[in-house]
């Protein structure tokens, strides 16, 4: 089972956990969890007018042995306008390449920061992939 959690955070709203979203799938091979701002195919969507994420701008999927990874998918522009930093459990956080994968710890947690360019706004997601 991977658990997602996401919160959209404004410079204004530092530090603020409401509007949390949740999302989870068992750890099936194939299953798909995405993040962005299209609602027709992602679990977790962001705030519509949030152009530094992309349509679909990640994918979780589980592999053929139960393990899951995260991929930041590349969009229509050569240059992506945010930025993506993985932090797993007792490590520094890491950024994501843009088109990059990583593999996420089975009985692991961590977060994603999807971080805007141009301005103090984040997306900041947590996970929990259960052993």
């Amino acid at each position: 089972m991977l658990e997602l959690t996401m919160a959209s955070v404004s410079g204004a709203d530092a530090g603020a956990t409401a509007g949390m979203l949740m999302a989870d799938a068992p750890s099936d091979p194939g299953a798909v969890l995405r993040l962005g701002r299209d609602k027709a195919v992602c679990r977790l969507a962001t705030p519509d007018d949030w152009l530094f994420v992309s349509r679909v701008h990640l994918e979780f999927l589980c592999g053929p042995d139960g393990t899951w990874q995260v991929s930041w998918l590349r969009g229509s522009h050569p240059d992506p306008s945010s930025e993506v930093r993985l932090t797993l459990a007792g490590f520094p956080p890491q950024p994501l390449p843009y088109g990059g994968t990583a593999k996420l710890p089975q009985g692991g947690s961590g977060e994603l920061v999807i971080q805007d360019r141009t301005g103090p706004r984040s997306v900041n997601v947590g996970f929990y992939h259960e052993a």
